[in-house]
């Protein structure tokens, strides 16, 4: 899963007449860990301590059904068994991430689990692969075998799958569904990193989420969103060095390596947490070009991409959203 340093929550701020920002206070608030990372939920209008009492709740279920090493979940037992009957709600995951695969022509693929584990991202205990190993796992490694008929999933001997690349964007819309349900109107959701906004700031302007510098300390710019996911992926939330050379978790399909597309971070900013968290793993795979292609085939999302020069490219529906707050950097819209 992405690290809770993926994406660093700027403080909310209130903007308009006020003379001065002024923090915006939360009237509810709970922090806990869970699907290995730290979570923040914060109530600013409606709701109270026992419907986040429910979140976390909520999200404990989920973590129960998707955990890739929870020997309960569902997940787990596909992945041992080779076949499962799913809860609805599994299926519908497994379905929507099947489907996020056939969109980015594999880019993103739930099937790499067993190469990420061998370059010891799943345990720590990190090693470069021969390319002996590698060539043993890769044919493992193709979402389109992955069988899924109503609710029972099945898969070929060998294969197993994880849903982390999806499951924390897919967490974050459920939360805001049933905060919503309990009468929240204004709320922000860090989910390590991945920020789920319900509604606006109580006043009314849109919230200011801080993207950081992937190559450095604190933000190279800020979004504003209203009633959207906010989800970044890149190079440097989880990585090892070994003579020199830097390893990171997000691994390329086709090779089995950590993905070099001349990107350093993306950030997928849309409607949808389950397609922004898989988009942004996507496109970091794809790189600039093919991720801006990807943004004009179906205009469903936004993105901000920091490429590994330090230029920064937006796609338009951000333009007068995001503000570039680190000097010396070239930002440029995408056409």
């Amino acid at each position: 899963m992405k690290r809770a340093v993926a994406l660093f929550l700027a403080l909310v701020l209130l903007t308009g007449c006020a003379p001065a920002p002024v923090q915006t206070v939360s009237t509810a608030e709970r922090t806990f860990f869970a699907m290995d990372t730290v979570m923040t939920l914060r109530l600013y209008e409606g709701g109270d301590e026992a419907l986040l009492a429910d979140a976390e709740a909520r999200v404990r279920e989920l973590e129960g059904l998707l955990s890739v090493t929870g020997g309960g979940s569902e997940i787990h037992a596909l992945n041992r068994d080779g076949a499962a009957e799913l809860s609805p709600e599994t299926a519908e995951l497994l379905r929507g991430a099947l489907a996020l695969c056939a969109r980015t022509e594999g880019a993103l693929d739930l099937s790499t689990y067993p190469v990420l584990r061998t370059w010891g991202f799943t345990t720590g205990e990190y090693a470069v692969p021969d390319q002996e190993t590698l060539d043993k796992l890769l044919p493992l490694v193709d979402y389109t075998r992955v069988a899924l008929d109503g609710n029972a999933a099945s898969l070929p001997d060998g294969m197993e799958i994880d849903l982390g690349s999806v499951a924390k964007g897919y967490t974050g819309a459920a939360l805001a569904a049933l905060l919503r349900e309990g009468g929240v109107t204004s709320a922000l959701l860090d989910l390590g990193g991945n920020i789920q906004a319900v509604g606006a700031k109580p006043d009314g302007s849109p919230w200011r989420v801080g993207i950081r510098n992937p190559a450095g300390e604190g933000n190279l710019g800020v979004v504003e969103v209203d009633n959207q996911a906010v989800i970044t992926s890149g190079g440097y939330e989880r990585y090892f060095e070994e003579d020199g050379v830097r390893y990171w978790h997000i691994l390329d399909p086709g090779t089995g390596a950590p993905a070099r597309s001349g990107l350093a971070s993306v950030t997928v900013v849309g409607d949808d947490g389950l397609m922004c968290d898989g988009l942004s793993t996507a496109l970091f795979v794809m790189g600039r070009e093919k991720a801006v292609e990807h943004w004009r085939q179906y205009r469903d999302f936004e993105a901000v991409l920091v490429s590994e020069d330090g230029s920064v490219t937006i796609t338009p529906g951000l333009e007068g959203r995001f503000t570039l707050t680190e000097r010396g950097r070239t930002l440029t819209v995408a056409e």
